[in-house]
């Protein structure tokens, strides 16, 4: 058997088995590992796993798998939380940092202890006012690409379609996330990879979300690319200025911030909470 040691984190509540390749060399991931680890009953329990290594050309670089062992989006929260562990254990010497995620080149900075910023791409698909089918019924629905796919939906043009406002879906806490989620994502439009499922109400020019995530197959407390995309449609559907704060299911506030020129995204950011929760070893 084999110990491996790890770092358990949290970014605004979407949290991550964080493996330093320099400490344990000689470990290597498959999809049912990842499986195992990420079980919350028989393994560690997480959204994803995040590897770390060295880079001759840049600071760190990370991989990041979803917790069905799939990979090759963008993972915001989890790249904030990568940040955070490189600059723990010294591989940044600066606050500002350049690194790879799954072979893409990014920037981040560390702000403070547990605050860090992380610089997206810009969008790569902006879609607005389509209807999906879900729910029995058709559902006004946005689309953004922020590295990851995600599907935007206020809970109010769903409510149009609902009769029976006793339900509780009036409030976002109420709201069926899981079973509607999971149904949009798989909807034949989005495959064959499927897309994240994301669900806004507006209070006071604050966003809550709440996300179902593809890969976790489940709700999440926070989604770092779907809380990116979220703003990024609101500012041009609901005329929200940046920087927008969005309140997570966990109850922690992502700050996304961008300027627009000539009618494109540019200096796209993401800004919240990430931190180490605790180190464990763990026998494979």
């Amino acid at each position: 058997m084999e110990k491996i040691s790890f770092k358990k984190m949290s970014g605004a509540g979407n949290d991550f088995i964080v493996i330093d390749k320099n400490i344990n060399p000689a470990f290597s991931l498959d999809s049912k590992l990842i499986q195992k680890l990420c079980d919350r009953r028989n393994g560690v329990g997480a959204d994803g796993v995040i590897t770390i290594s060295n880079s001759k050309a840049y600071d760190f670089e990370m991989e990041y798998f979803n917790a069905d062992g799939s990979t090759g989006s963008l993972c915001g929260n989890g790249a904030r939380c990568a940040i955070k562990f490189a600059d723990s254990s010294r591989r940044i010497k600066s606050g500002r940092t350049q690194f790879l995620s799954n072979s893409v080149q990014y920037t981040g900075e560390v702000l403070t202890e547990d605050i860090i910023k992380f610089d997206f791409n810009p969008p790569a698909k902006l879609k607005y006012n389509f209807k999906v089918k879900a729910g029995g019924q058709l559902i006004n629905a946005c689309y953004a690409d922020t590295g990851s796919p995600h599907v935007v939906i206020k809970i109010n043009d769903v409510l149009k379609n609902i009769h029976d406002q006793k339900s509780g879906y009036e409030n976002i806490d109420g709201f069926p996330v899981f079973n509607l989620g999971r149904e949009i994502r798989n909807l034949k439009e989005f495959s064959p990879a499927g897309t994240n499922v994301n669900f806004i109400k507006i209070v006071d020019k604050r966003i809550y979300i709440r996300t179902y995530e593809r890969g976790v197959e489940d709700e999440t407390l926070a989604c770092g690319t779907g809380s990116t995309a979220a703003a990024i449609i609101s500012y041009v559907t609901d005329k929200l200025e940046a920087p927008i704060s969005l309140i997570t299911r966990g109850g922690d506030e992502l700050l996304v911030d961008f300027k627009v020129e000539n009618q494109k995204i540019k200096n796209l950011s993401l800004t919240g909470p990430a931190k180490i929760i605790f180190s464990g070893e763990v026998l494979i």
